[in-house]
């Protein structure tokens, strides 16, 4: 339970931001300029932070961003690995998923892989505390709604 010294430490929000932006590649331009414009927030500041922390990852992986803007213009982010659609395109190396899933196979992707893109997955803030099994049936699941086929071998 919250304190009342907590309580009144705690900033006012202004909003919550969502976005996708590149890693590596946050300009004050589209996306990201209008959005944090907007709010009248230090775009340099942000894409500084954001290329700092995101320098590890290759270039235009697109990195999930939520950001908390504080009416004293003031903010702080979140980023989040890519999606798991994302991490299932580039292992099958298809673009698009299947327009007619559980009909048409794009492609086959090993347990292997899932287990890859959990252990990925796992690093999330929000996932972190997901059992790996869970995730694993998760990403299971998302791939075959793309018409990605797992399968416990390739041989087989």
């Amino acid at each position: 339970m919250a304190t009342l010294k907590d309580a009144v430490a705690r900033k006012p929000v202004l909003a919550t931001i969502r976005l996708i932006v590149p890693a590596g590649a946050a300009r004050p331009a589209p996306p990201v300029g209008p959005a944090l414009g907007f709010y009248r927030l230090n775009l340099m500041a942000f894409c500084k932070d954001f290329n700092a922390r995101t320098q590890k990852y290759k270039a235009e992986t697109p990195m999930q961003v939520t950001l908390t803007a504080y009416k004293d213009s003031t903010f702080e982010f979140v980023v989040k690995s890519p999606s798991v659609a994302w991490f299932l395109k580039k292992a099958a190396g298809v673009e698009t998923a299947s327009g007619r899933p559980g009909h048409a196979v794009v492609s086959s992707l090993t347990l292997r892989h899932v287990f890859k893109i959990a252990k990925l997955k796992q690093a999330d803030p929000f996932c972190k505390h997901m059992p790996l099994d869970a995730l694993c049936k998760s990403i299971i699941g998302t791939a075959n709604s793309m018409g990605i086929e797992i399968v416990k071998d390739m041989g087989n």
